[in-house]
């Protein structure tokens, strides 16, 4: 089923919290661009991300202020939540009381909120970060082991979703996403260095040749968010579901591939550990085979994309 017919069976109106960040634009966009009934919230506007998006589609308040949250959800009556909000992820998103704030204990008043509301369903956008130091391919069901604050921040929120949906019958769920590429993401970002050292004429600082990454690209992560929606089961309710393609190709591979585009070999590098998606639990709501695999293609991709 494509993309388009799958998004006509959510229920609405829907939600995308987070909606001018990467992953929730995209979202955003690919919910809008199928029907009306979508709307994204946005701390500020206008918001690059967001250009040519109709206003009336976009809520712009501070949702850290208790009051602008009740008066979201209010206007909105959302019955399907798309949650991308987060802070953190970002090395100059160092703030450590707003990563708490925002990353847990905006969501776990959000929960509450929408507890007493009639919803279909909440889809939380997690990381593989709260894995930390268990990030060489562990199992879905592997226990968190976060080795910065951002990490526990989001390895809580899972508990806490763990807890809405398991004792309290929440319909939600924790999508745990790997390297998230593709259009409009932050030019700090690996791909867009890519494109952008590319049209330079020369190569970005690379990692050790022995280090792995789970690449997956946003597109699939959009649908992945919107079938997450479609299948939840209570018996599935507060669950973790690794969001990768769980092939991850080596930066020797990727370094390979890179000095195919030119005569000069890329420079020697170094980096840390390998970060890689283990096998989703039996019988969990697992995630649509990726569309856009990054060891064959990095999807409709662009340097104006990552500009």
């Amino acid at each position: 089923m494509d993309i388009t017919r799958k998004v006509a069976r959510l229920q609405g109106p829907i939600l995308v919290l987070g909606g001018s960040g990467f992953i929730g634009a995209n979202l955003f966009r690919t919910l809008l661009g199928c029907r009306s009934d979508v709307f994204g919230s946005a701390s500020r506007f206008p918001a690059w991300r967001l250009k040519g998006l109709p206003e009336s589609n976009i809520f712009t308040a501070d949702l850290l202020v208790d009051a602008n949250r009740e008066l979201l959800l209010e206007k909105i009556q959302p019955r399907t939540v798309f949650d991308c909000l987060a802070y953190g992820a970002y090395s100059f998103e160092m703030d450590s009381r707003l990563i708490y704030k925002t990353n847990f204990n905006l969501k776990a008043d959000i929960l509450s909120r929408l507890e007493p509301r009639s919803i279909s369903c909440y889809i939380h956008a997690g990381s593989s970060s709260e894995y930390g130091d268990k990030s060489a391919g562990p199992a879905e069901a592997a226990g968190p082991s976060p080795n910065s604050e951002y990490a526990v921040s989001k390895a809580a929120c899972a508990e806490l979703l763990y807890y809405f949906g398991t004792k309290r019958g929440l319909p939600c769920a924790n999508l745990r996403l790997y390297s998230v590429y593709g259009p409009m993401e932050d030019s700090a970002r690996l791909i867009p260095t890519v494109v952008q050292c590319g049209l330079q004429g020369r190569y970005p600082d690379l990692v050790s040749p022995e280090i792995s990454r789970d690449f997956v690209y946003v597109g699939d992560v959009c649908e992945a968010f919107v079938d997450a929606a479609l299948n939840l089961k209570p018996e599935h309710y507060g669950e973790s579901i690794n969001m990768a393609p769980g092939s991850r190709p080596p930066s020797a591979k990727s370094r390979r591939r890179l000095a195919s585009f030119s005569a000069s070999p890329p420079p020697r590098s170094t980096g840390p550990c390998p970060t890689g998606a283990g096998m989703c639990s039996a019988g969990s709501p697992t995630p649509p085979e990726p569309r856009n695999a990054s060891a064959g293609r990095c999807g409709p991709f662009s340097a104006k994309a990552c500009r």
